[in-house]
Order: C-alpha cells, then structure tokens, then sequence
C-alpha cells in the first residue's frame, strides 16, 4: 500500500501516475515508446494533437486563448500539488514495460536516442525524474518573478509529502509560449532510487545485467530559491542562449510579443550561482544511489554524460548503421525524428536509422545537418519536423528541414503533414507511426544487440563529439 502523507486519506493517497506527469512531457513518451517497443508494437495508440492544432489561421489572440483553455484541462490545479505522490509516479512507469527478465536497464536524463538505444539492446529506458504542469489562474508570461513566488508555493506542497524530490521551475516563453503565462512547469528529480525501481532491479534484472546511466550535461543559470526548489528562466532546449533572456534582448522581445506579453514588463530575479545542470540533469544523489545499489548486487554500472543531445543521436546513429549491417541489411535509409514523433518499433521493423533531433530549433537541425555531411550518405531521408505550436527567432525553417532530406540519394521526403502550418500546429506522436508504416518492411528484425557491443560503439563514434562513456 502506498503511503498516507499529511492531508491524505488512506483511501485516496495521492494522485495517479498517469495524471501526475505532463502530457506530452519527454519522460512520458519515451517510456510509453519504448515499453510498445519490447512488447513488438508502435505507437499509434500515442497522443493527441496540441490544443492549437485545430485554430490554424486563426487571430494570435484566439490562438493564446485556446491554449490557455487547454492547459486548464490537463494541468493540475494548485491543490492536486498536495496530492502528488513520487513513488506511484515510478509505479506508473515500471508498470508499463512487460513483466519479465531483462538483460540490463537504461536509466537517466530523457533522450529519443535512449529510447532507440534500449529497444536495440531489448532493455526498458526508466527516466530519473519527472515533468509535471501546474495552473498559474493569475500568470503572466512576462512576469518571472511573479511564476517563481508562485512556483515556490507550489513546490512546498509537492515537498511536504516528497522530501526525496528536488524541484526545477523552469520560466520558458521561448520553449512553452503562451502556456508559460497559464501554467508553471516544475520538473521533478528523484534523490534516491524510488521503491518501484528497486523492486524492479531485483525482480526484473538477469544475474550481473548491466546498467547505463545517461546523464545530461548541460548547464544554466539557476537560482536556488528554497531547499529542494531551483529555478531557471529560460532553458537549453529553447535553442536560445542565457544572455538572450536578458529585458534588453531582441530575441526576448520577439518571443514575448508571439506570445502575447511585454518586454518592458520583464524583470527576472538576479542569478548569482555559477551555472548548474539544467532541468534534465541528474540529481548527484541519484547517481551515487545507482552505484549503491549496482555495487551491491554485483551489476556493471556505466555512465554516459551528454554534453549535447546531438552527440548521443550521432553516436546512436551510427551504432545503428553498424548494427543493421551486421544482420545482412542496407543499413542505408535514415529517418530524422524530432520531440515527440519518433516510433523505435516501426524503426526497427522497417529496418531504418534513427536520428532524433530533440525539437525544431536551428541548432537541433544544424547538429543532424554536420552529422550528415560528414558520414557515408543515405540512399534515403525521410524527415519528421515537430511543429511547436509556436513563434520563435531559434526555430529552424522549412528551407532547413528541406535541406536534411535533400541529402538522401534517391529519396529525399520531408513529411506534407507535420510541415503543413509549421511551425504553430501541432501532431500527435502516431504520425511518426503513419508514416514509418508506410515503409517496406525489412524483417526478420536483427537479434538484440549487446550492451558491450553498444558501449563500444558509443565510445568510438560519441568521443570526438564530447559524449563521455564511462
């Protein structure tokens, strides 16, 4: 039986997974993909489009009010944050993949490349924390000190029940848009393994099964607000650098008025603190628990510390190739994925190398762009833009997509669907699906790949791109 914490009943302890964690939040999808994956299907069961999706052409104003209406829907209300329970959080993710023995565990910071990773080596992805979404009733997307007052409030809640959590408030406009003005995102990290992934270590884990501990390394500005609560305007997946979220940038200034606020309005509290890992990173007291448990159960603990995220879809990439290759296939179609449209079964299935870009910004396009130029080129390229759902001065354009795939051979596709209305519609992660079906099938699918196997093909292709394996 779950715990009952302060304010709770017995017969209502906490809120359930599923409603905790945000919907279309990196961790969520990833381990719904690849717990599919081991259990041979796709994901065209896989989410909904955005709330902003069906007010194409619409006035900006009426844009920022339907997703303000949709973030009602789907966030929790400043009373629920009491009701959140961590461990039934990682219930909920263990619970997902199929119940038998796996020859070794992926955990840590969230990346499609992990997701592909483990559904090569037949082993589930687990994520070191979690996002949550919570309602803002009087927020302002220009008014960051306004979101951290409001975010600690919220944080004390979740804390008071949680005290193993450390809680990232991460300000945004540049990456959320208008739902930075409606709702606060906090991004959950646990400090010590939750019971659920013990149990399943023990339960779920061959005799001396690896374990691989990806670890994003990249940094931001933080201010510690309270024990337990940081917070951070602004974020890498933005595309946007730090100083850009400064009240003189013009950057800033483009990104507020697309959302609907004021750059004058903009005051954001002083950050003294030298930079620290940002929101995906992984809590030191989860690391060292991880080892904890690794060295006294007798199991191989590997890290992989990811300086940027298109260092470890290179690497993956490439293992791929190698990998296809060494089952008799072309290993000679590549697929360019992005955020959330990404299906490691119908990869595999199709006999295709992943990239994963993770989001629309230039500088995620540009990294597939260097990666492509300096490999063996692809008889095909089948592109997959996510469109945000909104405006930035970093996301990459149509021309640049268009330039990814001109660099198949003899295919050469960049999805009509996703690139309709891009960038401020929005589609569910089962197109990756839809259009992933629609490529010959290339089976029998190859044996699992070994995790030394993976290890070594990390090393040799990620070193020259700072991914450290160790």
């Amino acid at each position: 039986m779950h715990k009952v914490r302060a304010g709770l009943t017995a017969a209502g302890a906490g809120l359930a997974g599923d409603r905790v964690v945000a919907a279309g939040s990196a961790a969520r999808i990833l381990v719904a993909a690849t717990a599919r994956a081991l259990r041979g299907a796709d994901c065209a069961d896989l989410g909904h489009p955005g709330p902003l999706s069906r007010f194409t052409g619409a006035p900006e104003a009426v844009r920022r009010a339907a997703a303000t209406r949709a973030a009602g829907r789907v966030a929790l209300t400043v009373g629920q944050t009491a009701e959140v329970d961590a461990d039934r959080v990682a219930d909920w993710f263990v619970d997902q993949y199929p119940r038998r023995r796996y020859p070794g565990l992926l955990l840590g910071s969230p990346h499609g490349a992990t997701a592909h990773l483990a559904v090569a080596l037949g082993v589930p992805w687990l994520p070191a924390g979690f996002e949550m979404s919570v309602h803002w009733a009087q927020g302002a997307v220009d008014r960051p000190q306004a979101a951290l007052d409001h975010g600690a409030a919220l944080t004390a809640r979740l804390l008071a029940g949680n005290p193993d959590l450390h809680v990232r408030q991460v300000h945004c406009p540049a990456s959320r848009g208008v739902l930075a003005g409606a709702t606060v995102s906090l991004a959950a990290r646990w400090r010590r393994l939750p019971a659920a992934y013990v149990r399943f270590l023990a339960d779920r884990l061959e005799p001396g099964a690896p374990l691989l501990l990806f670890r994003d390394a990249r940094t931001w500005p933080v201010l510690d607000s309270a024990p337990g609560h940081s917070f951070q305007v602004g974020c890498p997946g933005s595309g946007l650098d730090p100083v850009d979220f400064h009240p003189d940038s013009p950057a800033l200034r483009q990104v507020l008025r697309s959302a609907g606020g004021d750059g004058t309005r903009w005051t954001p509290p002083e950050v003294a603190e030298p930079p620290r890992p940002a929101e995906h990173g992984v809590e030191s007291d989860f690391d060292q628990a991880v080892r904890e448990w690794a060295d006294r159960h007798r199991h191989p603990l590997h890290r992989v510390f990811v300086a940027e995220p298109a260092a470890l879809s290179a690497a993956t990439a490439d293992l791929y190739r190698r990998w296809l290759r060494a089952a008799g296939k072309t290993g000679d179609r590549l697929v360019v994925e992005c955020g959330r449209l990404l299906d490691p079964w119908q990869v595999i299935r199709a006999g295709m190398v992943p990239y994963w870009c993770e989001n629309a910004t230039r500088r995620s396009v540009e990294g597939v762009e260097w990666w492509l130029a300096g490999s063996e080129p692809f008889s095909s390229v089948d592109v997959l833009p996510e469109p945000p759902g909104l405006r930035s001065p970093a996301l990459a354009g149509l021309p640049q997509w268009l330039a990814v795939a001109a660099f198949g051979r003899r295919r050469r596709a960049l999805d009509r669907t996703t690139a309709r209305g891009y960038p401020v519609t929005s589609v569910p992660t089962r197109r990756a699906t839809e259009v992933l079906r629609a490529q010959p099938y290339d089976l029998p699918t190859p044996p699992a790949m070994s995790v030394g196997a993976a290890l070594e093909a990390l090393r040799e292709s990620g070193a020259h791109q700072g991914l450290v394996v160790c």
